[in-house]
């Protein structure tokens, strides 16, 4: 039996490097890239759809229609007249990738100015994800607060809620604002799945058992620590588990590594697997994605089992 699968975030316009002074212009974006890989893995009986604000203008358009090829659903975005997306460009240098972002006015920051329609998505859905920048991009305190309750309210209504900290400081006008909205997030999830730099990096985590232990003190019955080469540690109501990482025969690009794992995971957890299953396949997706370039992937590359 399906279900219904939400991501909620924000997809940009991505401006990548193709020789000769030319760009090329793609779309992706954190909470896409997932929705992305969960919709390449789920069986077909479960329907995923994207959730956002978008303007009235071609490229708002122009990215509708690539959503709705990937078979995600779009029947729930917003439309701010006269909003546009967000743009980053990708730099290149000696095969480092560093960005330049231009999101200040982008429409997805609305995401959650109509809290009827929010609610009225989320209440569609089984299983609800959004990450840190979402969180990130809304345009006020307000917005914040609506959305968290909302998810909140998903959550003591018994639908799985999925967070992915994604911490990008420079996102946040400050980093006490930034660590108490991303504890807040969480405290509205059942299932979080952090990635350890990030962890270490801006709450001092000092180790793996650091971060389980600090979600788990939140509330959170669920956590898959993702741990780069060192695979993920899974806590699902403290039933302790590991998965070892995947080895990729080169790796390319490693931009939507931990999207594609989230997205596979998620895949097989919703659809019965144990968690370590799940974070075995995930470790296998994530080691295709990063052997290719680009955030996304074509399906027919992902592993199967």
């Amino acid at each position: 039996m399906g279900g219904r699968f939400l991501s909620i975030g924000e997809c940009m316009v991505e401006l990548s490097q193709a020789g000769d002074g030319l760009l090329r212009k793609g779309f992706a974006g954190d909470t896409l890239n997932t929705a992305w890989y969960a919709r390449a893995c789920l069986p077909q009986d479960w329907s995923v759809d994207y959730f956002t604000a978008l303007g009235d203008d071609p490229l708002s358009q122009e990215m509708l229609s690539f959503i709705e090829a990937a078979g995600i659903g779009t029947q729930h975005i917003s439309r701010i007249s006269g909003g546009t997306p967000g743009l980053y460009l990708i730099n290149l240098k000696d095969g480092e990738r560093t960005f330049s972002y231009w999101r200040s006015t982008s429409a997805a920051r609305q995401l959650a100015a109509d809290a009827d329609h929010l609610r009225e998505t989320i209440d569609a859905a089984d299983i609800v994800y959004f990450s840190g920048i979402t969180l990130a991009i809304l345009s006020t305190p307000i917005a914040v607060d609506t959305f968290l309750a909302e998810l909140r309210r998903a959550k003591a209504s018994g639908k799985q809620v999925v967070f992915d900290p994604n911490i990008r400081p420079r996102l946040w006008a400050n980093r006490e604002i930034m660590l108490e909205t991303i504890t807040n997030g969480a405290r509205a999830a059942t299932l979080v799945m952090p990635s350890f730099d990030d962890e270490a990096g801006n709450f001092g985590d000092t180790d793996v058992e650091a971060t389980i232990a600090r979600y788990r003190a939140l509330g959170v019955a669920n956590i898959v620590v993702k741990d780069g080469a060192k695979g993920a540690t899974l806590d699902f109501g403290g039933e302790r588990s590991h998965a070892p990482a995947e080895q990729a025969v080169k790796v390319v690009d490693t931009t939507s590594a931990g999207d594609s794992f989230n997205g596979a995971f998620l895949s097989r957890f919703v659809t019965g697997s144990t968690p370590e299953e799940a974070a075995t396949f995930a470790a296998k997706a994530a080691a295709t994605v990063i052997g290719h370039h680009g955030a996304l992937i074509s399906p027919d590359l992902l592993p199967k089992a």
